[in-house]
């Protein structure tokens, strides 16, 4: 039998997130979403918080609506409460994430448990395909307790949130696109080989130091974000540096957008702005 040989990716895609402002004034960096990288099938947004100072932060994200799309939490540093109109509510904290499915519906607030100090985490949305869009809502709230981690070479570590590396199964669970999620520390010594599906589209953020990806060694700074090309292994090396590592089974389906609707047509929008409106969700 013939061995196969893993294909890294390379880095298709180098882009750094611009400054935003989203909910009631909250500062951010958007990384996805932007001019730059309008999505990145399934992935239809990523955003950064981070800021020390509470008037970037205080106004939080009061009460909206979503539907047809995933959100994805997941916090660093600081304290962020949540709740939606179907009675859920809870605490955000350090290391913990949240995989909330909006499906048909839901109206939900994200609001800062501080006055001031360290906020920072990310918030990234996932599309659903037609066939789930109007699936009935349901969150997956992780705490820090329950995300497991795995040692790298060199002091290194890796947090898998959803899908697997090394053995070790992320908590997220039940998910469409069959995600990977991962939260790489990097030491500077040795390099991290990943794989993920060939199928899969992928992107790496690096969100502190810096990294270096694929055969070519390409060099990528706090703040940028590489769009992964065709393979079936990840290599990450360099550091030290912190990395969002990101891949989910695209959809290649159309897409409408308008705000916090994600449909597949504008009749579909009109109809989620106006069952909003009369108070179907």
């Amino acid at each position: 039998m013939r061995d196969t040989v893993a294909t890294i990716r390379p880095v298709a895609k180098l882009v750094r997130g611009i400054p935003a402002n989203d909910g009631a004034g909250v500062k951010l960096t958007r990384v996805i979403g932007s001019p730059a990288l309008d999505s990145l099938d399934p992935f239809l947004l990523l955003d950064e918080i981070r800021s020390a100072d509470g008037a970037d932060y205080i106004g939080g994200f009061p009460e909206h609506p979503h539907r047809g799309f995933e959100t994805v939490t997941y916090v660093l540093a600081g304290h962020m409460r949540h709740g939606d109109n179907k009675g859920n509510h809870g605490l955000l904290t350090p290391g913990s994430v949240q995989w909330m499915t909006a499906g048909r519906g839901i109206v939900h607030s994200e609001m800062p448990e501080q006055q001031d100090g360290l906020m920072w985490g990310f918030q990234l949305w996932v599309n659903l395909p037609a066939k789930d869009k109007m699936m009935p809502p349901r969150y997956q709230d992780i705490e820090p307790s329950r995300i497991p981690e795995t040692g790298l070479p060199g002091g290194g570590k890796v947090r898998v949130l959803a899908g697997a590396f090394n053995g070790v199964k992320g908590p997220v669970a039940d998910i469409v696109t069959e995600p990977l999620l991962l939260d790489v520390t990097l030491t500077g010594t040795g390099e991290v080989l990943v794989p993920v599906p060939t199928t899969h589209n992928g992107f790496a953020y690096v969100f502190d130091g810096a990294a270096v990806f694929g055969a070519a060694g390409t060099s990528v700074a706090r703040g940028q974000i590489a769009v992964l090309g065709a393979g079936d292994v990840v290599r990450l090396a360099g550091g030290p540096g912190r990395v969002l590592l990101a891949a989910g089974k695209p959809l290649n389906e159309p897409v409408a957008r308008y705000g916090p609707f994600v449909m597949n047509t504008p009749d579909q929008i009109r109809q989620a702005i106006a069952d909003y409106q009369s108070g179907r969700f």
